[in-house]
């Protein structure tokens, strides 16, 4: 068998393949003589038709069925010979074969690029460093009051941050329109989910009160009959109430599932949950410079064939976001945004696994059996879950591959030099405006 390889781009390969005549005969031949055995002809009982007659009707068939053969095996060979790894299915170019001819064929194909990191001693990435302070807790137990409010009756003019019940029924030029009317709609002002003019003119309003407020639909509005107009709207305001922020308690405790050790366990966990986000967003910081340093000193060409891969995978997940079967790529939005972010993937995996590679990291078991018990835990049973997770081949897979990356940017970590910056959980958490 003759090989021969033509470099047709940086990492496109063209790879020509000769597979002597004699070595297509002894293989038709052998297809012949067991698909005889079998053969069921007209006039013949199965198996006992005579070679030439059997070559004669079935001959063309059994050459297409060699000729598939020989080309799989042949590119098998062919590669391993050369060393050579597709990064997806070779393009087989027409197959020439004539009576009594070698078969010659071309595969082409993208090949993974060779990498030699390089630069780590150059990288420099900043780590923030902050604590959970006491005052951090009050302003989390803060916030976890204002996700649980308590409306009451209010007695003074409305405001921001109160809920309004109205009536409203809205018109242009003195004639109602489709769609201006509602009953029993509340409205929580400073939301900002009415229009502005419509939210603004409940202000100050009081419960039992009418008024009539003149609202300009935006030129962008919606409903093209209504862009640009002005409506005016009675509203009657039937209810108003103010927020009333709930006590510290036992029972606020119970709401958040403390329902041992009251006001001083729910800080104590409230403080456990701080820290634990306080340590993934710093991870993720740190790793996020790490890779953008790593990859601007380790340029890449990245296999056509892996980003397509990728923005296809970006667009599944934009689909299964929205709710939409992510098999309907059709449904996706084109692939030119998601066309950056793909190649940046794919010459990260690249990078990260060559250092997997060089530095012969395996996956941790007991890192991977963290990831198990932490992806179960938000399962109802987490026993279960857990069980379920180590009997899924590919749910593991995905664990130590992630478990893998991690590994792998703790060495680089150890590489390249990291400055420690003091901050606070508020800034870094961006909590609290």
């Amino acid at each position: 068998m003759l090989v021969s390889v033509q470099q047709t781009g940086s990492l496109e390969r063209r790879l020509e393949v000769q597979v002597p005549a004699a070595e297509v005969d002894r293989a038709f031949n052998d297809r012949l003589k067991s698909f005889s055995r079998t053969a069921r002809l007209k006039g013949f009982r199965p198996g006992k038709a005579p070679l030439n007659v059997v070559k004669r009707q079935f001959g063309p068939q059994i050459q297409e069925e060699v000729v598939s053969d020989l080309v799989r095996s042949s590119l098998a060979q062919a590669l391993d010979q050369q060393r050579l790894t597709p990064v997806s299915g070779p393009r087989i170019e027409p197959v020439q074969l004539g009576s009594g001819q070698d078969l010659v064929y071309a595969a082409v194909f993208e090949v993974y690029p060779e990498i030699a990191l390089q630069g780590l001693d150059a990288i420099e990435v900043v780590k923030p460093t902050a604590d959970v302070g006491s005052a951090d807790v009050d302003a989390m137990i803060e916030n976890l009051r204002r996700q649980r409010p308590n409306y009451v009756p209010a007695t003074r003019p409305a405001q921001d941050g109160d809920r309004v019940t109205i009536d409203f029924e809205g018109t242009i030029d003195g004639v109602a329109f489709e769609g201006g009317a509602g009953k029993d709609v509340t409205v929580e002002l400073g939301a900002g989910r009415m229009l502005k003019d419509f939210e603004g003119g409940l202000k100050g309003a009081t419960a039992g009160e009418t008024r009539t407020v003149p609202v300009r639909f935006p030129d962008d509005y919606g409903k093209a009959e209504l862009a640009g107009r002005t409506a005016d709207f009675r509203i009657t305001v039937q209810k108003h109430e103010e927020v009333q922020l709930p006590e510290v308690d036992d029972e606020f405790c119970r709401a958040f599932g403390v329902t041992d050790g009251g006001v001083t366990q729910l800080r104590k966990e409230v403080e456990e949950n701080m820290r634990r986000e306080l340590e993934q967003n710093v991870r993720s910081r740190v790793k996020t410079q790490l890779l953008d340093k790593l990859l601007a000193a380790n340029p890449i060409d990245v296999p056509k064939a892996a980003v397509d891969q990728q923005v296809r995978e970006l667009q599944m997940d934009w689909l299964r976001r929205i709710g939409a079967n992510p098999q309907q790529l059709k449904e996706a939005p084109p692939r030119d945004p998601f066309e950056a972010a793909a190649k940046r993937r794919v010459a990260l995996g690249l990078l990260v696994g060559e250092v997997i590679r060089r530095e012969q990291i395996a996956a941790d078991p007991a890192k991977v059996e963290e990831r198990v018990e932490s992806s179960a835990a938000g399962y109802p049973d987490p026993e279960q879950a857990a069980r379920q997770i180590r009997d899924s081949r590919e749910f593991m897979q995905q664990l130590e591959a992630v478990v893998l990356e991690d590994q792998a940017v703790e060495w680089l970590l150890s590489k390249v030099k990291v400055t420690e910056q003091p901050t606070t959980f508020k800034e870094l958490m961006n909590f609290g405006g």
